[in-house]
């Protein structure tokens, strides 16, 4: 296969490390407007923590480029674009990130270039949303000048077993010729292969229902948690004992935020609607694991009561704030919900979370969050919650952190049994 030169529009955590892995055998450009992100990059480092600065300083030895200007793009003819698909307010689709890419890629192309979207999108975008711009920018015509393929991006942050490389992607291209093309490009890098689809659409359908079903599941976890707690039953102790079936899946409840599982399902709620399709389960999962922020809040509240400490006015400690163990992401995380919550009844709270970027959790959700663990040694609290199962949090003595009357709330089921209150 020839070396062509592959442009990466958007270099975050689904754009950088794919940068990252196919400079091992393509010449690469990557292009971010950020520029900050792309000093950071070319200065050998990755703030996602996805990519060790060791392979950042391989890739970058190997002639991946990573520039601002997309005047450079013009340079490429393999375009693969990985850019957020959020929601709005209204938990819309917010397309105007992909709209804004498929545009500085359309302005790049020449004639027999291909466009390659890893965008988690509801099927028909690629071909019926992001096309149009590209013929519009640049003037060609789809499937005679131009082609297009889709390969969703499986980036799960924190993760250092199933990271890029390591895992199977799905491939597809708008004509036969473009989907093989796009496929032996994946393979030429990837230790575990493709899963080619049969269409552009069914690949976009994958994606959307990958994090979907996990959505649900973790739903019906929260639903039980609920019923259990008002049947006074303890819920780990349940799913311990379920756990033993062969079959039984080992799902947990807990906080739902970050990028995907939070988000997605709402792309292919309203693309449903729009066929006069009422995804009811689907709603009803996303409305559950919404309110699991508040609800856990609740519970602090409620326990704080039952062992007699005064809540108004209180000291609690909130542990971890990006949306999951591990890793420095925060969007969507739902440990704002609790924070917010209790700050009804206290202002003492401290939120402390050392993998984040507490300027990013300032300008993003306006919470300080104390990164540095000297800021709370020594401190006692009368209440201590542990949302994200960080594992620099092992290193923690709970029990000194407690006053003689306190509560320490664990979501995730990772704190030992004898130091924990209440648990979800």
């Amino acid at each position: 296969m020839k070396k062509d030169m592959i442009g990466i529009i958007g270099l975050g955590y689904v754009g950088f490390p794919l940068a990252c892995l196919f400079a091992r055998k393509h010449k690469v450009i990557g292009f971010d407007r950020n520029e900050r992100r792309v000093g950071e990059i070319l200065q050998g480092t990755d703030s996602t923590g996805e990519v060790s600065d060791e392979k950042v300083r391989m890739a970058l030895d190997a002639g991946m480029e990573c520039t601002t200007d997309k005047e450079r793009l013009k340079e490429c003819n393999v375009f693969i674009i990985a850019v957020p698909t959020p929601i709005d307010r209204h938990r819309n689709p917010e397309l105007s990130p992909l709209e804004k890419a498929s545009m500085t890629v359309g302005e790049a192309l020449s004639p027999g270039d291909i466009v390659i979207y890893e965008s988690t999108v509801y099927p028909g975008v690629t071909e019926e949303f992001c096309v149009p711009m590209l013929e519009k920018a640049s003037g060609l015509c789809f499937n005679k000048d131009f082609f297009v393929g889709y390969s969703p991006e499986r980036i799960n942050p924190g993760d250092k077993e199933h990271t890029v490389e390591n895992i199977c992607k799905i491939t597809s291209g708008s004509t036969p010729e473009a989907a093989e093309y796009i496929d032996n490009l994946y393979k030429s890098v990837l230790k575990n292969g493709t899963y080619r689809a049969s269409s552009i659409k069914v690949a976009e359908a994958a994606k959307i229902i990958e994090n979907s079903q996990r959505d649900v599941n973790i739903a019906f976890m929260n639903e039980i948690a609920k019923i259990f707690h008002a049947l006074e039953i303890d819920t780990q102790e349940v799913l311990q004992a379920a756990g033993t079936k062969w079959n039984f899946l080992p799902f947990t409840p807990g906080l739902v935020g970050g990028h995907c599982i939070s988000v997605d399902p709402y792309y292919l709620i309203q693309r449903a609607e729009l066929d006069g399709i009422r995804p009811r389960l689907l709603t009803e999962a996303r409305r559950i694991n919404d309110t699991m922020g508040g609800y856990v809040a609740a519970r602090v509240v409620e326990s704080m009561n039952r062992h007699g400490i005064m809540v108004n006015g209180a000291s609690v400690l909130i542990l971890g704030f990006a949306f999951k163990e591990n890793c420095p992401d925060i969007r969507n995380t739902k440990v704002e919900d609790i924070y917010l919550s209790l700050q009804k009844f206290t202002s003492d709270i401290t939120v402390y979370d050392p993998n984040i970027d507490a300027r990013e959790a300032m300008t993003e959700y306006g919470i300080e969050v104390c990164t540095d663990g000297t800021e709370i040694e020594g401190n006692t609290y009368d209440a201590i919650i542990c949302c994200v199962s960080h594992s620099c949090f092992d290193r923690l003595d709970i029990q000194a952190m407690r006053k003689q009357r306190s509560i320490v709330y664990d979501i995730k089921g990772n704190i030992p049994q004898e130091y924990v209150t209440d648990r979800l």
